[in-house]
């Protein structure tokens, strides 16, 4: 039983690290309505000019905040150049043109920085909590724990705004429909700046605690699919259900891993939140938070 634990703990902490993730794609959903494919290029483009900036000497706290100056900037010449063209158009037209801005951001990344691996030091070292090893026997990872305290606040501060302000408000108005938000006196193009910023000031986090578990390498990109999963489960506009979909995943997936894999030859963490987001695809289709759409004919 204490086994079964400290692998559903593991799980759980890794599971709030997938919601941070997906907490980005939600954000542009729910301001758009389109699934933003350039999220996982803007985690790498984030975190790979924070150590750019400290590969040339500059300190931790001021590489961050040039990698943020640039997210903002980025923000604002996505809005500009991609997204005022397109508005009103079909949904599958933004989503192709969020394909090509994946292509240009990891092109503008790599061209600047270079594209090797480069280590990331946070001063949190991923090791075994010392006291609660010798109290309980779990083997539970500091870093891991820091890591999903990090993502569990900003997950939290990101649904009150959302929630409880009135720029929140003004989001989920433009996701519903671009001509009625413009005719409310709601500037769709400010809206969308703040909304790409801040997905933006996420893609940051999100890859400065991934680079520095794994490394700040191109693999980032990848955390676009690992995303997909919890937003099956959870719904693509729901910040809850990013939180319930990430702890999910997180868990399943490492139980799964522990308790079937020795039956199907192991290997099984990487496909299984797959194969769970199919079978609930079948079930729940909008996932667990999202809004069930009825089409009047």
């Amino acid at each position: 039983m204490q086994f079964f634990f400290e692998v559903l703990i593991g799980g759980l902490l890794a599971g709030v690290m997938y919601s941070l993730v997906a907490l980005g794609f939600v954000l542009i959903y729910k301001a758009s309505g389109v699934f933003n494919f350039a999220q996982g290029a803007m985690v790498y483009f984030a975190a790979l000019t924070t150590v750019g900036f400290m590969s040339k000497g500059a300190p931790f706290w001021l590489a961050a905040a040039l990698a943020l100056a640039a997210m903002v900037a980025l923000a604002f010449l996505t809005e500009r150049v991609v997204l005022r063209p397109l508005v009103n158009q079909p949904q599958i037209t933004l989503f192709m043109a969020t394909i090509g801005l994946t292509f240009f951001i990891e092109g503008v990344a790599q061209l600047t920085w270079g594209a090797q691996v480069y280590a990331l030091d946070l001063g949190v070292t991923d090791e075994p909590i010392g006291w609660l090893m010798d109290r309980s026997g779990m083997n539970i990872s500091r870093f891991d724990l820091v890591a999903s305290g990090i993502a569990a606040a900003l997950v939290a501060v990101l649904a009150l705004f959302f929630n409880k302000t009135r720029t929140g408000r003004a989001l989920r108005a433009v996701a519903d429909d671009h001509q009625a938000a413009l005719a409310v006196g709601i500037s769709l193009q400010k809206i969308w700046v703040i909304v790409w910023t801040t997905a933006g000031f996420v893609a940051l986090v999100t890859g400065l605690l991934w680079g520095a578990r794994n490394g700040v390498q191109f693999a980032l990109t990848f955390l676009a699919l690992k995303a997909l999963p919890v937003l099956v489960l959870g719904g693509f506009d729901s910040i809850a259900g990013a939180i319930v979909g990430g702890l999910i995943v997180g868990a399943s997936e490492k139980l799964a891993e522990v308790y079937i894999g020795p039956y199907v030859g192991g290997g099984i963490e990487s496909w299984f939140p797959y194969v769970l987001a199919l079978g609930f695809l079948l079930v729940r289709p909008e996932g667990l938070f999202g809004e069930r759409r009825i089409d009047r004919v």
